[in-house]
């Protein structure tokens, strides 16, 4: 009970001051979570730029190929939504971070400084963090952890957020795929002397790289999108 009551007075010490702010954020992720705000719109923002990555709107996506690739499969990325592996971050880095402050005073009589303490511990959470997320990965719904490719986007509907559409000139749609996440991407209209209008809704009919084509719904007479 003691070195609990000193570990939670400790955290509010100038010196664990990292570690109280991570774990702030902790807890503030928790809350967004259970009140239902935790899973906002990180939908990609595909622009024109072909090798731009793609991100899920709750789970990021590892690039397969790359030096970055290789470091964000590494750190666990894309085996679990991104809040998730954040959360984890956050949890590992505070009691990390605590248990070295902890271990140097108890050690030497005196805690390291916040920031050299900060960078030891974020330096271990990290492959901590990649450890641990791989089997929540394999326990999660697959279908909360699974990111769509661009070309699912095809033949889905979507609404014009900003800008208008012409050919030539792209402007930026709302779409969201199958499990229900927003991506947002570049759409120049299908027919060369149409104009798609801000708050029209389209139907993605191809796609060429990162820019897709579309109609409005009202040309072809489809149903408003529910």
């Amino acid at each position: 009970m003691r070195r609990a009551a000193r570990v939670t007075m400790s955290l509010l010490a100038d010196y664990n001051l990292p570690f109280a702010i991570a774990f702030g954020l902790l807890v503030l992720a928790l809350v967004l979570q259970l009140i239902g705000l935790g899973d906002f719109d990180f939908g990609g923002d595909v622009g024109l730029d072909a090798d731009a990555p793609d991100f899920d709107a709750d789970a990021v996506e590892a690039p397969t190929a790359g030096f970055g690739g290789a470091v964000l499969t590494l750190l666990g990325l894309g085996r679990v939504p991104l809040m998730v592996w954040l959360v984890v971050f956050l949890l590992l880095f505070t009691l990390i971070g605590m248990s070295i402050q902890l271990f140097a005073t108890d050690l030497t009589g005196s805690p390291l400084y916040a920031g050299l303490a900060a960078l030891f511990s974020g330096g271990a959470s990290l492959p901590a963090t990649a450890v641990l997320v791989r089997p929540l990965g394999r326990l999660l719904p697959q279908d909360e952890t699974s990111a769509v490719g661009l070309n699912s986007l095809v033949g889905r509907r979507g609404t014009i957020t900003t800008g208008r559409a012409a050919r030539g000139s792209p402007a930026r749609t709302k779409v969201r795929d199958r499990h229900g996440h927003a991506h947002y991407v570049m759409l120049e209209p299908h027919e060369n002397a149409s104009v798609i209008h801000e708050g029209d809704e389209v139907l993605l009919v191809r796609r060429e790289g990162q820019v897709f084509f579309g109609v409005p719904l009202a040309e072809r007479k489809l149903a408003p999108m529910s």
